[in-house]
């Protein structure tokens, strides 16, 4: 095992090298342009390829045409980017190619502050492309080691689902110095929990049927394959086609392929949750760290406060949410969205409230005083813009 002091964005790339990626196609974004650079040194040492792309549209499209050739591939931005993927996200999704796609979020909105965390597309990672009719993986890391592991994970999720795999990061997590294990061995590898899986090719050149099945390899492009790759709806030969009953088998795939494996998908962290808690705390991310902190002293205290952090977003772990509560929803964002998943998948009879920040952390003091409120049943910030917004 070999120990290191570096970024997330370090991390980031041993785990995607590790897992297999062998090309690289970027555009420079803070706070992500770190891993283009490490990639750009570090791939050729493993026969793999870095392109410089002339802008993040042109990025992800150029990753994904690789990944359609055979190649594991990824690329990583940050907000103002992350909205140019629609048109590539939307290929790669419903012609199921894997790829990986590393989103380290900013302050925003559109440029925002390039130096402040963020959690502002949580929304944007669910959908990421235009006309629904799909699910998207998306894994968030809190930690720079979590980092690795998570990158190594979404590799192994892309080939088993046939699908782009979203991790979810923040700017403290990718820029932030932490203590990191690599492993250097099988066993190793195995102690940590990393799961692999090689990139293997369907012959084609049909399509599969509408079937909510995975582990089907790829279809990909030449090899003599003779296969196709279109963004428009296709027959299960893989033609196009302009009818609404042929759209219904690929859109049930799309949806269900996700939706009813869930359990392969799901991570998650919760504390505290077995004594019927008055108080169920939710958050990912970085943030999750300092509501771990608070929920852990408030227990020192004889609160009865509990956590809940979903590590794999998207699908959302409604299964999670089944305690008659009041849950809080503490993100690093001014506007609520988390919060409005977690109204949704809990019960019916129990209460619901936000608090964000945007660019920092919140600190263990201010937690600690929404619990003291929310207990005794007082508003949270009553007094002008600073009130609940969501």
């Amino acid at each position: 095992m070999k120990r290191f002091l570096e970024t997330g964005n370090f991390a980031i790339t041993e785990g995607a090298i590790m897992a297999g990626c062998r090309l690289f196609a970027g555009y420079p974004i803070t706070p992500a342009t770190e891993i283009a650079e490490a990639m750009s040194k570090n791939l050729p040492k493993v026969g793999g390829y870095y392109i410089q792309a002339e802008d993040e549209c042109g990025a992800m499209h150029m990753a994904v045409g690789a990944a359609a050739g055979g190649m594991k591939t990824m690329t990583a931005t940050s907000g103002p980017g992350f909205i140019l993927y629609a048109d590539p996200y939307g290929w790669a999704i419903g012609c199921e190619i894997p790829i990986v796609v590393l989103n380290s979020q900013r302050v925003g909105p559109v440029s925002g502050i390039t130096g402040a965390p963020g959690q502002g597309e949580f929304y944007n990672a669910r959908y990421p492309t235009q006309g629904g009719n799909y699910e998207t993986i998306v894994l968030a890391p809190n930690s720079a080691q979590e980092a690795m592991e998570l990158t190594v994970e979404a590799f192994y999720l892309s080939e088993r689902f046939r699908t782009p795999v979203t991790i979810l990061a923040d700017q403290l997590v990718t820029d932030g110095l932490e203590d990191i294990s690599i492993p250097e061995t099988d066993e190793e590898k195995e102690a940590m929990g990393l799961r692999f899986m090689d990139r293997k090719v369907h012959m084609g050149p049909d399509f599969y049927p509408a079937t909510d099945e995975i582990d089907l390899p790829p279809t990909v492009l030449g090899k003599n394959t003779g296969a196709m790759c279109s963004d428009w709806t296709p027959t299960e030969e893989g033609y196009d086609i302009e009818t609404v009953e042929a759209h219904h088998k690929p859109s049930y795939r799309m949806i269900y392929k996700i939706r009813n494996h869930t359990d392969v998908i799901a991570r998650h962290e919760t504390l505290f949750l077995d004594d019927d808690p008055d108080i169920i705390v939710v958050s990912f991310g970085t943030a999750s760290r300092t509501v771990k902190t608070a929920v852990k002293k408030a227990r020192e205290k004889g609160l009865k406060i509990g956590m809940i952090r979903p590590i794999s977003l998207w699908p959302f772990p409604d299964e999670l949410f089944n305690k008659k509560s009041t849950y809080l929803s503490v993100e690093l964002d001014y506007d609520g969205q988390m919060v409005r998943e977690v109204e949704r998948a809990m019960p019916c009879d129990s209460d619901i409230h936000f608090f964000g920040k945007c660019g920092e952390l919140p600190t263990v003091a201010e937690l600690h005083e929404i619990f003291d409120k929310l207990l005794k049943n007082e508003p949270l910030k009553p007094e002008g813009w600073e009130k609940e917004v969501w």
